[in-house]
């Protein structure tokens, strides 16, 4: 049951993509330190290709649920 005195809340966009950014810039980094000496000699897109797919997964199953219960105040905002 909803109450109908609370604030209605939106989506911060701007808020969620800093929110997003904090966990996704070093899992990016950490993903090219170590897929970097792996594939010497690959082109870019085949390594775009190994590494998009990791990435996909890392922040559909973890990072987004993450920032979504720790971040939630900053990310929602009073409409």
């Amino acid at each position: 049951m909803s109450n109908p005195s609370a604030p209605i809340r939106r989506l911060s966009k701007p808020h969620l993509a800093l929110a997003m950014l904090l966990p996704v810039y070093p899992l990016i980094t950490v993903l090219l330190y170590i897929v970097m000496p792996l594939t010497e000699g690959w082109a870019i897109w085949q390594r775009t290709l190994l590494i998009a797919p990791i990435m996909i997964i890392s922040i559909v199953f973890f990072v987004a649920p993450m920032v979504q219960k720790h971040f939630a105040s900053f990310i929602m905002r009073p409409a």
